[in-house]
């Protein structure tokens, strides 16, 4: 599993429906500034021949609260998503190992051309073994955290240079987004730049039913991996308000009380196309504020960690209530 974590799901032609994202973050050192890439399969359930190839872009610009998306969607037959390698292709757009290069145009253009070093070992939000499990439907790790990025991101023509930039290399897949939920991580707080978060709350539907929310929560701190995120006791508290999430997990060793927010234009709205049918609205930041507090076993003092704007946030919903106009 660790091997191929980042090898594709996907096979060609295959009658369920499938989506599978490879996504890329990071933040400028000091300022709110962010840029997100995302690779993706999408091919509707029980129609392969409608399989699709996007590409989205964001840049995200804090200090004068302009966010740029750009998006492209292409026939699957114009790309490549290998099974048995980290290699993917979208039209003439590349991302493997250490390197991603191409273009997103819509409305917008943003041009990138990155290279990005391991930071640590690749990050597994759920318990290893759900992963070749039929349950849940959604699947998502973390292939390189705390990953270091260079190069130029050109948006409408204007070129931004990335030196130093800290994020992740992500993928995740499955044959349905998840029902409704908040994803968060962070990587690096500014008085703890080793430390790296990976967070969700996930809230599922069975028939008419919904199930109460399961919290998972992943901390490397301090040379340790705390792993909050047994389903069977992961109905923790959460609360989910637009925007703002609260949480809190703890074990034997640690208690993790956290809050990410950020204003309603630190957001864009996304549409993802769902591989039953419909669609998903994901609001997107990647310049939230997280305060997180962590008591740990025997001591005497919590710890506090705070990034002003260095948190990724998203939440996935069906209702249309937040306020957002979508950008796709």
């Amino acid at each position: 599993m660790r091997e191929q974590a980042n090898f594709a799901r996907y096979t060609a032609g295959q009658n369920e429906g499938h989506y599978e994202s490879y996504f890329q973050r990071a933040n400028h050192p000091t300022r709110p500034l962010a840029f997100w890439i995302r690779y993706t399969i999408f091919s509707p359930d029980g129609k392969p021949e409608k399989a699709l190839g996007e590409l989205w872009a964001i840049y995200f610009d804090g200090e004068n609260n302009q966010h740029i998306v750009a998006k492209t969607e292409v026939s699957l037959s114009a790309c490549a998503f290998a099974v048995d390698a980290f290699d993917v292709k979208i039209a003439d757009s590349t991302l493997g190992p250490g390197f991603l290069k191409g273009c997103a145009r819509s409305n917008n253009e943003i041009e990138w051309d990155l290279r990005y070093e391991n930071g640590q070992e690749l990050l597994f939000l759920l318990p290893l073994s759900y992963y070749e499990k039929g349950f849940p439907k959604a699947k998502a790790l973390v292939g390189v955290p705390l990953a270091r990025y260079g190069g130029t991101v050109k948006v409408n023509g204007e070129t931004i240079e990335i030196d130093g930039w800290v994020g992740s290399q992500n993928h995740n897949w499955g044959s349905k987004h998840t029902d409704r939920y908040a994803w968060g991580q962070v990587a690096g707080f500014p008085n703890s730049p080793e430390t790296f978060l990976e967070l969700a709350t996930a809230q599922l539907k069975f028939g008419p039913f919904w199930i109460p929310a399961m919290t998972l929560i992943v901390l490397r701190h301090r040379g340790h991996e705390y792993r909050l995120n047994k389903l069977l006791s992961s109905f923790r508290r959460a609360s989910i308000e637009y925007f703002n999430w609260d949480f809190r997990a703890r074990s034997q060793d640690i208690q993790a009380d956290g809050r990410i927010v950020a204003a309603k234009e630190d957001f864009v709205c996304l549409r993802y196309y769902n591989p039953p049918g419909g669609i998903k609205h994901c609001l997107n930041s990647k310049i939230a504020n997280c305060r997180l507090v962590l008591r740990f076993k025997g001591a005497s003092e919590p710890e506090v960690l705070e990034t002003p704007h260095g948190a990724a946030f998203e939440i996935l919903t069906d209702k249309t209530d937040y306020g957002l106009t979508p950008a796709t």
